[in-house]
């Protein structure tokens, strides 16, 4: 449960409810009781929305599109020459350079916002569990009821409903008010010896009343509000939703037996239902049962519609009909939208029959990593932890590869003249202060050199080309200069790799001169007719290394190898140890 998928949930349910209690007071006058319970049948599709998995109706990838213009559409141009070539077999760049961001590391924060929803859901879970107990103790005190007239009375109104269950009629000495429970089982139980106090006529009015509960299946109901209410424990609006329906549902049931007696008889069933009133606050299942009784508050309620109660017109079973298809509509037509956010972009999923799995865990030791392999000619893939290939971390410095890329299309920095002045701050690098073109900046991973890069593009430019390249989760929220530092934006092993290889062949259509620069610009060393190029990255958080990049390719004898390794640690994952486990295992498998 990320904070993300939390504030989704938070916002659907907000909604939701606020649409249905709005609906509820614009047109309470058009809407029977029944149509206003129905209504609240909508919010629990609305709550299952972000649930639902996206890839199910494929709505994702064309909601996506409406908000993306089309990369192709930008003109960009350039001139100059090839990028001189540079060999950095004299360059020490083993040591990565990185900044400390001081935030909080999004990855600790996921799992401080899940631990606090576990901890709700195993309270609530606990206080449900308590309220089922008394159910269950109260479905053992429950004896059969032996009096022949409640009996044939039980019946009678049976075959009014047109009910033909199966239902057990008892009695218990630990209820105060009668009350219908059970899904597989339903009991309609009464107060022990009620039949000694209450009228033939009381008698009938309760059983209609429970009857209706059964016939309406609000016992299932009732177990949906208990799921939801655990799972949305977080949001008050949720809380006060299922109140009000709760009030509904009596009200529904009040106009449901109303609609079958004589209207002398109104008052008769509202006396009733008052005489319940100084019991009910015994009741403590709620959720799970349906009682006569209830809150004071919503027994006057209750008794406020009983007086004012009339029988629905057709029209206004029409006009109720209306309503709660138009406000079933708008629930539903969240549904695109909700998907698009709710899709989980920690993870990239994908699948191919061409991976080997293999264990690499004694290059990494103790640091949680993965490397990626990919021999372009075979076209096959070979994978240490798979779990951890396809989980998206920030890319932290390896993303300055697009990001000179993009720059170079744009015409911020060309082959030719890629020079930007030093911005004069004092950084704790000397490699730093100091103007930079393309091939120092890519070096030394001068940040100030990227972020200035970005600013020129823009925000809006940078999207469409992430869209474009399909880079990772695609997001920028975390700023302009910050988003690629233990961030927003979010890319795998796997997907490093993919990008890494659609980049040497170009395809993506970038000017050629600008993707040869680039390649030039990340070439690192050269042995026995081998070339190495490639990137390090290295996330550091409050001063502690915790996320380590190596990314690049191996040109050897013809044949090209596209690699990624990333490891993850509190205190001590570098690029510059994600490089010397990635030179390891090249060596290792005879490839550099």
């Amino acid at each position: 449960m990320s904070l993300s998928y939390l504030l989704i949930m938070f916002a659907v349910s907000s909604l939701s409810v606020g649409l249905v209690l709005a609906i509820r007071n614009v047109f309470k006058k058009q809407l029977s009781a029944r149509w206003r319970y129905n209504l609240w049948s909508l919010l629990f599709i609305a709550l299952t929305l972000p649930f639902i998995p996206q890839h199910l109706f494929g709505f994702g990838d064309h909601v996506t599109a409406l908000f993306t213009t089309d990369p192709a559409s930008l003109v960009h141009s350039a001139t100059g020459g090839e990028a001189p070539d540079r060999t950095a077999d004299s360059v020490n760049w083993l040591q990565d350079i990185s900044l400390s961001v001081q935030r909080t590391s999004p990855a600790f924060l996921n799992h401080v916002i899940a631990v606090i929803w576990a901890v709700g859901v195993l309270v609530l879970t606990g206080v449900a569990l308590h309220g089922w107990r008394k159910l269950w103790l109260i479905q053992n005190t429950t004896s059969a009821m032996e009096n022949s007239e409640i009996i044939n009375l039980f019946e009678q109104c049976k075959r009014e409903l047109k009910i033909s269950g199966n239902i057990i009629l008892g009695e218990s000495p630990l209820v105060s008010s009668p009350m219908t429970f059970g899904l597989l089982r339903t009991y309609v139980v009464f107060p022990e010896s009620s039949d000694t106090w209450l009228s033939a006529k009381d008698m009938k009015y309760i059983i209609l009343h429970e009857l209706h509960h059964y016939k309406n299946k609000d016992m299932v109901m009732n177990y949906f509000t208990l799921i939801f209410q655990v799972v949305y424990w977080f949001n008050p609006l949720v809380w006060i939703a299922f109140r009000e329906m709760r009030l509904d549902r009596e009200i529904a049931c009040d106009t449901a037996v109303l609609q079958s007696l004589d209207p002398e008889c109104y008052g008769e069933y509202g006396n009733t239902i008052i005489h319940f009133l100084k019991t009910s606050a015994a009741s403590g299942n709620a959720v799970l049962a349906s009682s006569l009784a209830g809150p004071k508050e919503q027994i006057k309620e209750r008794i406020i519609r009983i007086a004012a109660f009339k029988t629905e017109t057709r029209l206004q079973k029409l006009k109720g009909f209306a309503i709660f298809v138009m406000v079933g509509l708008v629930i539903m037509a969240q549904f695109p939208f909700v998907s698009v956010m709710a899709q989980d972009d920690d993870r990239y999923e994908w699948n191919s029959e061409r991976v080997v799995y293999e264990d690499l865990g004694r290059y990494f030791g103790d640091t949680d990593g993965s490397f990626v392999l990919y021999d372009m000619r075979a076209d096959s893939y070979e994978i240490y932890n798979k779990d951890k290939s396809e989980t998206r971390v920030s890319p932290d410095s390896t993303y300055k590869i697009y990001s000179s890329l993009f720059g170079l299309e744009m015409n911020v920095i060309t082959t030719e003249k890629s020079t930007l002045p030093w911005d004069g701050k004092s950084y704790p690098f000397s490699s730093w202060n100091r103007d930079q073109d393309l091939n120092s900046a890519l070096k030394s991973s001068v940040n100030w050199y990227f972020q200035e890069i970005d600013r020129k593009v823009g925000q809006e430019r940078l999207q469409m080309y992430l869209q474009q390249i399909g880079y990772g989760n695609l997001n920028l929220s975390g700023g302009m200069g910050e988003f690629w530092l233990e961030s927003s934006l979010k890319i795998s092993p796997v997907e490093q790799v993919q990008l890494l290889t659609a980049l040497y062949n170009n395809e993506f259509g970038f000017d050629e001169r600008h993707v040869s620069a680039v390649k030039a610009a990340i070439r690192l060393k050269q042995k026995d007719g081998a070339v190495l190029s490639g990137k390090t990255g290295t996330g550091t958080v409050s001063h502690q290394d915790i996320n380590g990049w190596f990314i690049g390719y191996v040109e050897n004898g013809g044949r090209t190898y596209i690699f990624a390794a990333n490891m993850q640690n509190e205190k001590q994952a570098s690029g510059s140890r994600a490089a010397e486990i990635s030179l390891a295992i090249l060596k290792d498998k005879g490839i550099f």
